[in-house]
């Protein structure tokens, strides 16, 4: 009966919040199923896609188009270095983007058509006619593109819940019920490959074109088709002021991005486990070189091996909010060492019976381990944005994307490590020449057992070291979910103060707000409880449930009392003498040096961010002082921003005005009035005008709003303090109008 009733309840509760989200979260049913299937439809176009992009150890582009790992390698660097500025400009895309779809949402279509197109005609270019030197240059061509257009999607499709909300436990259950659904799409793909490529080619091979012509430019069409879910069905929401205006220069928010310790944590451990993923082709190779099975039971083998995160995906919303994020990230990064050992006397027996099925048990359980880890990637890097815009201001995810770059250059110079591991191991021309396989194609030496045990060996041992240097970083991770908690609260309360003082405050805003602050001053002062061992579960859920408000309300609070401890009236009172210094004169009233500010003590953690806050005051003065000297030599001369209230409106409008065009143009075609739809085709030509003539405009103004920004940007931030002091001084009045809010 327990059971029958909770299945009602959750049809109830499916029904109430299709639409409209439960309070305290931020998405509805119907926005997370869209989420969930449409990113089946993404995840369809990055298993095709993936499986085109330069990376030593490719099997399509090595095994199968037949590119040696040292021509890989080189034109692996060409490629990533063709990245550079495109990461950089999608980078400032992103984060300079104003649109009524969204931050992300417009990507899915503008950069998934050409990510489509792209691929399709990547798998039918006729590499069999064409020289290694050719084979590169057409490789190399069509991973440009995708370094712009396929980054671009996946990139607007995984950041895309960063902001569909704010809360931290709701992005991890949403990601969890996500990757269940989106990841049956490459489970299913991987599953039949083996099959339909045995009924294509009638032999027990992945490693021949006639089978990705044939299946992925469907799968690829289809999977756009599906994705557009994400794009008609989601709505984003961020936390930021209404009058907020975001006009991010790259190196400004390059900056800006390089004081997140917690993006360095996370990048750390990425860069410094580049080997960590080496094992990865060796169940291939098992099958297709060693013929360790037949077709059949290898397509049973994908199927287990896929199947392996789809229970982490399962348990992942109970163990976060138990352990945290940190504990499960330590956790698995440990195991994970021990399971890829594992694997080293299994690759030492190949040609014995069942082999290949020990070394899926192996990478079963490795998976099982390491995917819980590696479903937290995109909650962790949320909540890594979320606190980005806490200790900032800015919503500025995108430049994430380009402090990445130095990943880039870190693996140029560790990427030749693995084609280096190929060749000393036995996988180059000579060994393929002496075994009496052609040298077009080297990967044929894994037939031969005693090299590919001696391979498979060194590559396990290399997967090793990768997973002990990628583990170490995790220990210094501790931002936590209570705080993350914190942060956003924090910024509904900055957002709630500067729409009061622009006279924009929205009623539920006002509201939300304010409870946040009244439940703060209720808990606030109380002391955390050590939770007693002993206590049964539900006393121990609301210990936990209580010191956790605690140590929100203590951050909370000090939000609030900034302006009243002495580092806060220190920070009023400079503020103070640059704006009375004048837009002309405040560079003269700042005297504080670098080695000074490095000098500042940094034994607690307030003294940290005094000296932290102190080093980049000294950077901003700096930079302003060379704008001022390169663009300002005259004097600086203010910018009116609010050309882009003005700009904006009438991008909008020109929006509106063009999706009212092709919703009546639509209907003329229906109606087959001809004559209304050239009328029809002839205004939205006008329209499109209007708007491209709108964009430039808005860059312009961008343009010589970055210049200004530059050179004023400290005294701008002593302006935007000294205001903020002066909104927070006004709570009672805001309290007062919450309270004639909620009972009006």
């Amino acid at each position: 009966m327990k059971v029958i009733s909770k299945v009602k309840s959750l049809l109830i509760d499916f029904r109430r919040y299709w639409k409209v989200p439960p309070k305290g979260r931020y998405m509805s049913f119907k926005e997370i199923a869209s989420l969930s299937f449409g990113g089946m439809g993404i995840k369809f176009i990055v298993y095709c896609i993936s499986q085109m992009i330069i990376a030593v150890g490719n099997t399509l582009i090595g095994n199968t188009i037949g590119i040696d790992p040292k021509a890989l390698y080189v034109i692996y660097i060409i490629s990533v270095l063709s990245g550079f500025p495109l990461t950089a400009l999608r980078a400032k895309m992103i984060d300079n983007t104003r649109s009524m779809k969204g931050k992300y949402r417009p990507y899915i279509i503008s950069m998934g058509i050409p990510t489509v197109l792209l691929g399709i005609l990547f798998i039918w270019m006729p590499y069999e006619n064409m020289s290694l030197f050719t084979k590169c240059a057409v490789v190399l061509a069509f991973n440009i593109g995708f370094q712009f257009f396929y980054n671009f999607y996946i990139d607007a499709g995984d950041s895309l819940i960063n902001v569909l909300s704010p809360n931290s436990i709701e992005r991890s259950d949403v990601l969890s019920i996500k990757s269940i659904i989106e990841n049956s799409s490459p489970s299913v793909a991987s599953i039949f490959l083996p099959i339909v490529a045995r009924l294509i080619t009638g032999q027990d091979t992945l490693y021949n074109l006639k089978i990705y012509r044939v299946l992925f430019p469907p799968m690829l069409i289809v999977g756009f088709m599906i994705s557009l879910l994400v794009y008609v069905n989601t709505e984003e929401k961020i936390v930021q002021a209404k009058t907020h205006v975001i006009q991010v220069k790259f190196t400004d928010a390059f900056r800006a991005v390089a004081r997140n310790k917690y993006f360095w944590i996370i990048s750390l451990a990425g860069w410094l486990g580049f080997l960590e993923g080496s094992f990865n082709s060796i169940l291939g190779w098992m099958y297709n070189y060693q013929h360790a099975c037949t077709a059949a039971q290898y397509s049973v083998i994908v199927a287990i091996a896929g199947n392996a995160s789809f229970w982490n995906n399962v348990v992942a919303p109970f163990v976060i909010r138990k352990y945290g994020k940190k504990k499960i990230l330590v956790f698995t990064n440990v195991l994970n060492v021990f399971f890829i050992a594992l694997m080293l006397p299994i690759v030492r027996m190949t040609g014995s019976a069942y082999i290949i099925w020990l070394l899926l048990g192996c990478t079963f359980v490795n998976q099982f381990i390491t995917s819980l880890g590696h479903l937290l990637n995109p909650s962790v890097n949320a909540d890594i944005r979320d606190y980005q815009q806490y200790i900032t201001g800015e919503r500025i995810d995108g430049m994430f994307a380009a402090v990445g770059l130095i990943g880039n250059v870190i693996t140029l110079s560790t990427g030749f490590v693995l084609p280096a591991i190929y060749e000393r191991s036995g996988l180059n021309r000579e060994v393929a020449v002496s075994l009496g396989y052609s040298a077009s194609n080297v990967y044929d030496v894994l037939y031969n057992q005693e090299y590919f045990i001696k391979i498979s060996s060194v590559l396990v041992i290399a997967s090793l070291v990768g997973a002990v240097l990628n583990a170490i970083p995790f220990f210094f991770y501790d931002l936590t979910e209570t705080k993350q908690k914190a942060m956003v609260r924090v910024l509904k309360i900055r957002a709630l103060f500067e729409d009061y003082g622009n006279d924009v405050l929205s009623d539920e805003a006002l509201i939300e707000a304010v409870e946040i602050i009244n439940e703060a001053k209720e808990a606030a002062g109380r002391q955390v409880t050590q939770i007693p061992e002993k206590a049964d579960k539900k006393e121990k859920k609301l210990l936990r449930e209580e010191n956790e408000k605690i140590e929100i309300a203590k951050i909370v609070m000090d939000e609030l009392n900034i302006f009243d401890t002495e580092y806060g009236k220190t920070r009023v009172e400079n503020a103070k003498k640059i704006c009375e210094a004048g837009l002309n004169g405040y560079l003269d009233s700042f005297t504080l040096t670098k080695a000074q500010a490095k000098a500042m003590p940094k034994g607690t953690d307030t003294e940290k961010e005094r000296r932290r806050t102190a080093l980049m005051q000294v950077s901003n003065f700096k930079a302003a002082k060379k704008a001022v000297k390169k663009y300002f030599p005259n004097g600086i001369k203010e910018f009116d921003s609010s050309v882009f209230h003005t700009l904006f409106e009438r991008e909008d409008e020109t929006e509106r005005r063009i999706a009212d065009a092709l919703d009546n143009l639509k209907a003329a075609r229906e109606s087959k009035d001809s004559a209304a739809a050239a009328k029809l085709r002839k205004e939205l030509k006008a329209l499109r005008f209007e708007q491209a003539k709108t964009k430039e405009r808005i860059k312009e103004a961008t343009n010589k709003n970055s210049v200004y920004y530059r050179a004023s940007k400290p005294y701008q931030d002593a302006k935007k303090l000294l205001i903020q002091k002066e909104n927070y001084q006004h709570l009672d009045e805001i309290l007062s109008l919450y309270e004639k809010t909620v009972t009006a």
